[in-house]
């Protein structure tokens, strides 16, 4: 429950510490003293949004603080608004204002004196059904969401493969033309190099030859392999008179053989350069090819050839998408169908739930005063959401002769009070922890007053009801009483009890609180709302 409720400079409240107390609890006072700023108070603890019009006149901004009490455990909440922003604060720790929200959702809830809007909406309706469904009725809400959950996970995976399955193909055909492209052409890491160093020797064979001609003269027999023979003749002879001369032979040998080496080198080459016009075409060729690939592909071999690596790596993911994509159709049609078989049987329960919830919301309407009324929840199937397949709407006539028709067309405002009386009483196992009535009895009087008033008590059995309103009918069911007072600009709270709160339903009764005989009427009623509560 509320435990207590600080407000500071909010509105018209200066300073005031409230400790509601626990049942019924009800907010009275005079037109205008700002009795519903206290219900304000809570909806900024909800984290409603917050306007620099509710700061008072004694500072430069308002402070709302309320303890709450659940199962033996405590949890503090605040609200700072100043003129620029707002600030949230949760068990003394600065928070994002969504986290009050978040906190408060199950443990208040407010419904305002115009909160026939909300069984207008059609989604806020649901909501309200959905409170009311049972343990296995509820398991057949969390299919359906499981179910839908699930539809989506799979769409979004389809829509990050990509929705246009051809745009896929042709990159996947695109990949494999560029691959085949640069496979087909044969190039290896290095062959950028032997080509450019071939083409170079090719591109000058006629210099080079003459070079190699040159070469082989100077190595022939006529050049240093002649002039080499003899100093090995003479060498060889000379040794035989000068044993110490064998070395020297012994190098000129290999020397010999490394001119004799060097000489066949050359030849070869020599014999090579006649053979390679063609191979100077061929290279050109491969040059050629490898420009094209590198223009395509990258600066260098290395680029063209990393580049085909990364195509082979999209090829395999692509097929792979592609693969998935042709198996993810199939399961998404079974989700889609799983979601139908789930929202249909939602629907079910749904229409059992709302019938529970009309039934009890007309045994409250006819103790509420109407003698025949019609209620209805009117559901429509669509196309399935998130919150189901189901478009509901509630139809109303004050007495079953009339037809039917939206709740928010043909009800007056005593009606509508009643009404939303009735469905929050028809709901009440579903409500918060705290349940606060935000001046919902507009329009209503005399015993039908007395009606509300006492199904308002019943509704505080095992959970903390508040309630601003104007009927003393009402306020005598009050296991606590509460009056805003204003004396120029500034309003205070107070608790009322034994004559005080005698005072103050004479004055609601009859305007005069020190009249004996409103005084007597505040006494009968209080008897009569006690004898009625037993």
């Amino acid at each position: 429950m509320l435990d207590e409720l600080q407000v500071r400079n909010l509105g018209l409240i200066e300073d005031a510490t409230v400790e509601p107390g626990a049942g019924f609890v009800v907010v009275t006072g005079e037109t205008g003293t700002g009795k519903t700023l206290l219900l304000g108070a809570l909806r900024l603890l909800r984290g409603e949004p917050a306007r620099k019009d509710q700061i008072g006149p004694v500072g430069d901004e308002a402070r709302v603080e309320g303890r709450f009490v659940v199962g033996g455990s405590e949890t503090t909440l605040g609200r700072r608004i100043g003129a620029d922003r707002s600030r949230a604060y949760l068990d003394g720790s600065m928070v994002p204002v969504k986290a009050l929200a978040t906190k408060m959702e199950h443990l208040v809830e407010i419904v305002g004196q115009h909160d026939q809007l909300r069984l207008a909406d059609r989604a806020a309706l649901l909501r309200l059904i959905d409170s009311a469904l049972t343990g296995a009725e509820r398991e057949t809400a969390a299919s359906f969401q499981r179910a839908w959950v699930r539809l989506v996970e799979l769409q979004a995976r389809a829509d990050l493969i990509g929705g246009d399955r051809r745009a896929l193909e042709r990159e996947l055909d695109m990949l494999r033309f560029q691959i085949d492209e640069i496979e087909g052409a044969g190039f290896t890491p290095g062959d950028d190099v032997e080509l450019d160093r071939t083409a170079s020797r090719l591109r000058n064979s006629e210099e080079l030859g003459e070079h190699l001609a040159t070469a082989a003269r100077a190595l022939g027999d006529e050049g240093a392999a002649g002039a080499l023979h003899v100093a090995v003749r003479e060498l060889t002879a000379a040794a035989r008179l000068d044993p110490d001369l064998g070395p020297v032979v012994d190098q000129l040998d290999d020397l010999a053989g490394i001119l004799a080496e060097a000489g066949a080198d050359v030849a070869r080459r020599q014999m090579d350069l006649d053979a390679e016009p063609a191979v100077l075409e061929e290279v050109e060729r491969r040059l050629a090819l490898l420009g094209d690939l590198r223009r395509k592909y990258g600066d260098d071999l290395d680029a063209v050839l990393a580049f085909a690596r990364r195509a082979r790596a999209r090829v395999d993911e692509l097929a792979g998408v592609l693969e998935e994509a042709e198996e993810l159709g199939a399961r998404i049609d079974r989700a889609a169908a799983d979601v139908a078989d789930a929202a249909a049987a939602l629907s079910r329960v749904r229409v059992k739930a709302a019938e529970r919830i009309r039934s009890a919301a007309l045994e409250h309407l006819r103790e509420l005063g109407f003698s025949a009324p019609s209620l209805d929840f009117s559901f429509e199937t669509v196309d399935p959401g998130p919150s189901g397949a189901d478009r509901v709407e509630l139809r109303f006539a004050s007495d079953e002769t009339l037809t039917p028709a939206p709740i928010g067309r043909v009800a007056s405002g005593g009606e509508l009070s009643r009404v939303v009386l009735a469905i929050r009483l028809a709901t009440a196992s579903a409500t918060a922890e705290v349940l606060a009535f935000d001046e919902i009895d507009a329009g209503v009087g005399g015993v039908t007053a007395l009606a509300m008033g006492r199904k308002l008590a019943a509704l505080a059995d095992g959970r903390q009801v508040l309630c601003v309103t104007h009927l003393p009918q009402v306020a005598a069911f009050a296991d606590q009483h509460l009056v805003v007072e204003r004396t120029g600009n500034v309003a205070t709270v107070r608790r009322v009890e034994g004559d005080g709160r005698l005072e103050e339903l004479s004055r609601m009764l009859s305007g005069l609180p020190d009249s004996a005989k409103g005084r007597e009427h505040a006494a009968e009623l209080l008897d009569l709302a006690a004898s009625a509560s037993r």
